[in-house]
């Protein structure tokens, strides 16, 4: 309880200073106030992180060494584009890193485990039974979608974006322009979108919530870190 009302006024006081004014701070000596930064922007890099990691945990840990890079380095933040932007892009870097790292193990792995005989069940291993399952519905989805789109719409979304023909064979199985092609796929995909967005637009805003004792930990973890660094430096 004690930490949540320490969180709710920390968030209170950050709503009345700008991201520059507490960089200043932070740069002035008043380390603190980093946590304002960490409390307004721990959604959205957690967002980000998440969607490119697509684990939690390892999301955590994105966001994490993500901060402790930007004070690290705050110095270096000339102010040329938005802090937001700023930190936000080393929370993708790291986020990328650690994704080609994580590639380049499942390529070693897939490069062992690999035979004729193997790969169904290399294949199956590699996705539980609740990831299974989100699979089908998200493709129930899609195909849903899909199939309420016009006629003249879908054929053209078939045969480019899932069966992968290029835009004449696309227009030649067709009987249709190239140009007919293109203004086909383009409102197809709009619709789509349309679609999906009335599906599940509403629920959107509140995925991967990012609050509470997560959020306490993650700013704890982090201010731990830079006083740990500060300490050993002196």
């Amino acid at each position: 309880m004690a930490e949540a009302g320490r969180a709710i006024e920390i968030q209170a006081q950050g709503a009345e200073i700008t991201d520059d004014e507490a960089i200043g701070q932070v740069r002035g000596g008043e380390i603190a106030r980093f946590e304002v930064l960490m409390r307004r922007y721990n959604q959205r890099l957690y967002r980000i992180a998440r969607a490119i990691v697509g684990n939690d945990s390892e999301a955590e840990d994105v966001v994490q060494e993500a901060y402790v890079r930007a004070y690290t380095h705050l110095d270096q933040f000339e102010g040329r584009a938005k802090f937001s932007t700023w930190l936000t892009k080393i929370a993708v870097n790291e986020a990328l890193r650690r994704l080609r790292r994580s590639k380049r193990f499942d390529e070693i792995d897939s490069d062992v485990e690999f035979n004729e005989g193997s790969m169904e069940v290399f294949v199956d291993t590699r996705r539980n039974p609740e990831q299974k399952t989100s699979d089908q519905e998200l493709r129930a989805l899609l195909e849903a979608a899909v199939d309420s789109l016009p006629e003249n719409y879908k054929s053209v979304f078939m045969l480019r974006q899932i069966e992968g023909l290029n835009t004449t064979e696309t227009a030649e199985c067709l009987s249709i322009t190239e140009e007919n092609v293109k203004g086909r796929l383009f409102r197809a995909r709009a619709l789509l979108r349309r679609k999906l967005d009335e599906t599940i637009g509403p629920v959107v805003t509140q995925t991967f919530p990012f609050a509470g004792s997560r959020c306490d930990g993650m700013v704890a973890a982090v201010l731990a870190r830079i006083l740990a660094a500060q300490r050993q430096s002196q």
